[in-house]
């Protein structure tokens, strides 16, 4: 049978592990990213590098300038990443950003004639996104069958969210278990352009939590020692 996919990869920790996890599965998995202005441009060679370890069959990046709307710490250099652990949904949250990423991915599927995406979306040990709630994805994967020619035609689209409940400590489990090296890997919201890690963003915090809880070696590179 000849399973595509395609897999939504940032560079981070989540969705490298979800790449592996879907090649395990035996999809041909077709990876995307997207430049759109955020401030860690590191994590697109981390995606690009990654993608390439575990067998992607194509890597494509597409730029958009989020930028022009702002509204996040991500997009916006006039608003500081916070370095302390803030209540309610954070400033590094990017308007819409995950209803973007998804209509892009749910196109590219149809063109490939694929009819299954794949996001490491997390609703655990996440920074309280609301696009990464497991009934946002139900619903999107819901849109998606009612919009496109696939749907109509009766080719069902799955949405696939294979972490979404799964603790950070978890999810480092499972990738170790698929042969995932985290060390490639780039998470931080403010990483620098060799990928180094602050160790004090949000980001930073639940990576480092979740190494700490598995049991399991930080490989992360950070500016300085932690």
């Amino acid at each position: 049978m000849d399973k595509k996919a395609v897999v939504l990869v940032s560079g981070g920790l989540d969705s490298t592990t979800v790449l592996a996890m879907a090649r395990q599965q035996g999809f041909r998995c077709f990876t995307l990213s997207f430049d759109y202005g955020q401030r860690a441009q590191a994590e697109l060679v981390a995606a690009r590098q990654c993608s390439t370890q575990l067998g992607a069959e194509q890597h494509k990046v597409v730029k958009l300038d989020l930028r022009t709307i702002g509204g996040s710490a991500l997009t916006d250099d006039s608003i500081n990443v916070p370095e302390e652990q803030t209540t309610g949904i954070p400033v590094t949250y990017v308007p819409a950003r995950n209803t973007v990423f998804l209509s892009i991915a749910l196109g590219w599927a149809e063109v490939l004639e694929a009819q299954d995406i794949f996001i490491g979306v997390n609703a655990v040990d996440y920074s309280g996104y609301p696009d990464c709630r497991p009934e946002y994805i139900e619903a999107f994967e819901k849109m998606a069958n009612l919009a496109t020619k696939a749907g109509v035609e009766g080719k069902y689209l799955r949405i696939n969210k294979p972490l979404i409940h799964l603790t950070k400590a978890e999810i480092i489990q499972e990738g170790i278990a698929v042969g995932v090296d985290y060390a490639q890997t780039v998470s931080c919201y403010q990483a620098t352009v060799d990928g180094l890690a602050c160790g004090k963003c949000d980001s930073c915090r639940l990576r480092k939590a979740g190494f700490d809880q598995a049991g399991i070696t930080d490989p992360t590179r950070y500016i300085s020692a932690k």
